[in-house]
Parts: structure tokens; C-alpha cells; sequence
């Protein structure tokens, strides 16, 4: 080896132990800041923005996905729903589960279903001069796909749960002061975690790889946690078979 090479190998290796030495130097009990690994490197970038602009961006981010999977509890009043919902932009379909009863609903277009057991058509059935009427069109729902009319109370109150943009509206909101509070991994994706009022806001966990879609939510005041999964993962809707199908044509049994 020639004397210069032999002076530059010195070198550099001089130069690496200087370096790992400067790295474990602890100054004032604080490992140097130009020795930390960065935990944006190699992300999207996001982490490095302010998180109103963090929240900004996921808004957007799941706005514009074609679909995704809810999962998780919503507390709304007294009650606790319980979902897992496949949601874009024409419709949805999956299972919800309040009080004990489970029921599945699918929306295609503006045509919303409702599929549950009889004894979900039948809760509350059984009162007052209709009783054995509702009990008879609780054994004729149960099972099938009911049609629901759009002037039923029943539509409103469930159709949101098929709704992509109206239930992401409603649910990606933190309140409060809002800020970035570290990073952490969900599902095995790195995530930068934001909260309102330091989590009594709810809190969010942002994606740091790929679009930053939100991934998991701690709704403010305890009402509910979900995850967002399967974005941009396109499925299909298919109207039941008729002899899946019951058209009841008016107001249906309190459920």
C-alpha cells in the first residue's frame, strides 16, 4: 500500500473512532443531539409538520381513498356501537352490535338494508294493542334483507354507519389545543401520534409510511376507539337475491 493510501485509511478510521467516541460522550446526562436517530428518516415527512397540518393532511388523505375499513366502538348517548364497517364512496356494508344484538347493514347507492335476527325485529315488540302484529312481522324480517324506507326513522339513524364521508367527518375531528406527542407503530406501520388538550381531545395515530391516513383513534371523552384499515382497497356491492329481500313498504317495527 502506497503511503498515501496507507495515510488515508488512518485517516478515515481515526475519523470513525472519533465518531463513535463523540457519540457516546454524554454531556450534562444528554447524549448529543447530532448523535439521535431521527425517527422521520425514511417516512413520508409528516411527523416534522405541525400537527394541525398533520391533521390537515390526513382529513384529506381519507377523503380522497376510495374505501376503507372501520373497526372498533362508538359511544353515542347511552349507547355503545360496536362496528366493522367497509366504506366507499357509493355505499358500504358490515355488522353492527348495540345492547346485545348484532345486525348486518349494506348500502348500495341510496337503498339501505338492514339484516338481523327475528329477535331483533321483536325487541320491544309485544306491547300495547300492535303487539302480536310486530311479532308477526319480526318473524317475517328476521333473516332477510329489509329494504329500509328513506322516510323511516330507522334510515337516518343507521345510514350514517355507511356513509364514508359523513362518518369520517364526524369521527376525524381532535378538539382542542392541538399537538404531536412522539411516535409509535400500529399494525406494524410507524406512526406520529397527535392529540387534542393533551389526549382529553381524543387522540390520533397517523401513518408515517406511504399517504398519511389516519390509523387508529381514542375518540375525546372515552367514546370509543377504532382502526382504519384496507385504504384505497376496493371491494364490490351486490344487491341481495329477491328471495333474500323483503320489501315491508312502511314505517318498520321499533328496533
Amino acid at each position: 500500500m502506497t503511503p498515501i493510501r496507507q495515510s488515508r485509511s488512518r485517516s478515515r478510521s481515526s475519523s470513525a473512532a472519533l465518531a463513535g467516541a463523540t457519540c457516546a460522550l454524554l454531556v450534562t446526562g444528554t447524549v448529543l443531539t447530532g448523535c439521535a436517530e431521527d425517527p422521520n428518516e425514511g417516512t413520508n415527512g409528516v411527523g416534522r409538520l405541525p400537527a394541525a397540518k398533520i391533521q390537515s393532511k390526513t382529513r384529506s388523505a381519507a377523503e380522497t381513498a376510495g374505501a376503507v375499513r372501520v373497526h372498533g366502538n362508538v359511544v353515542s348517548g347511552e349507547r355503545t356501537y360496536a362496528l366493522d364497517m367497509r366504506l366507499k364512496d357509493d355505499g358500504g356494508d358490515g355488522s353492527v352490535t348495540t345492547q346485545g344484538a348484532t345486525f348486518k347493514l349494506l348500502r348500495i347507492g341510496e337503498q339501505l338494508y338492514i339484516k338481523a335476527d327475528a329477535g331483533f325485529w321483536a325487541h320491544g315488540s309485544g306491547q300495547g294493542e300492535d303487539g302480536e302484529g310486530d311479532a308477526a312481522a319480526a318473524s317475517k324480517l328476521g333473516g332477510k334483507f329489509v329494504k329500509v324506507p328513506q322516510g323511516d326513522p330507522s334510515y337516518k339513524k343507521f345510514s350514517g354507519f355507511t356513509d364514508k364521508a359523513l362518518l369520517l367527518d364526524g369521527l376525524l375531528t381532535l378538539h382542542g389545543t392541538l399537538a404531536t406527542d412522539g411516535h409509535a407503530e400500529e399494525a406494524g406501520v410507524r406512526t406520529i401520534r397527535v392529540t387534542g388538550d393533551k389526549g382529553s381531545g381524543g387522540t390520533l395515530e397517523v401513518s408515517l409510511e406511504g399517504k398519511p391516513y389516519p390509523l387508529r383513534l381514542e375518540r375525546a371523552g372515552g367514546a370509543g376507539t377504532l382502526t382504519f384499515s384496507a385504504w384505497g382497497e376496493d371491494f364490490s356491492l351486490r344487491e341481495p337475491e329477491k328471495n333474500e329481500t323483503v320489501d315491508y313498504g312502511k314505517e318498520l317495527p321499533a328496533s
